[in-house]
């Protein structure tokens, strides 16, 4: 007889099931051998540290003004100037994180104000708030539409009425759209 019946089957007889891959042991390390740790609260404290360290003036401010790179003067250079009013009534947190959120995303990129209110919205800010949040900001709208059309621009082909209509689209006015069309062309 080949195979034992399944009534005459023992411990010693019992067939074994042979693995084709064996299970992997695991390993014991000593001490000296585990992974080390990072502590995420070192890098998490250390980086600002050293980044305010690095930008703090100190020491001779003429050996720190040689060492500085001078600009290249025949490029052009456009500066986004985005202030915060500061309204004449408290602000709720929630009215101040949609102000740091509109202000980063114009930091970002380029928006017309409905634009970056619904924006806003889509990011879970009331109405309210968002339309807060963008009318605290002294922004330039048609600094921001100059800077859409170049985006625009910079990435497909538009014609200059289809530039503008597609200004008017992401919420500028016609006003605001000319004058980014005019400015990229």
């Amino acid at each position: 007889m080949l195979h034992p019946s399944p009534d005459e089957w023992t411990p010693v007889n019992t067939p074994t099931r042979v693995e084709p891959f064996p299970t992997p042991q695991p390993s014991y390390l000593s001490a000296a051998d585990a992974p080390k740790k990072q502590k995420k609260w070192v890098w998490l404290v250390g980086a600002p540290v050293l980044a305010l360290a690095l930008a703090a003036p100190g020491g001779n401010g003429a050996a720190a003004a040689a060492e500085v790179a001078q600009p290249d003067i025949a490029a052009p250079v456009s500066t986004l100037v985005v202030e915060f009013s500061p309204a004449k009534q408290d602000i709720t947190s929630s009215q101040r994180n949609a102000i740091r959120s509109a202000q980063q995303y114009l930091d970002y990129s380029a928006f017309s104000r409905s634009g970056l209110i619904h924006q806003l919205e889509y990011e879970d800010f009331s109405t309210a708030d968002a339309t807060f949040a963008v009318d605290s900001l002294n922004v330039d709208w048609n600094e921001q539409a100059a800077k859409s059309a170049k985006q625009y621009l910079e990435y497909t082909s538009f014609s200059r009425s289809g530039l503008i209509d597609q200004l008017v689209y992401d919420g500028f006015t016609r006003a605001q759209a000319e004058y980014g069309a005019n400015a990229s062309y």
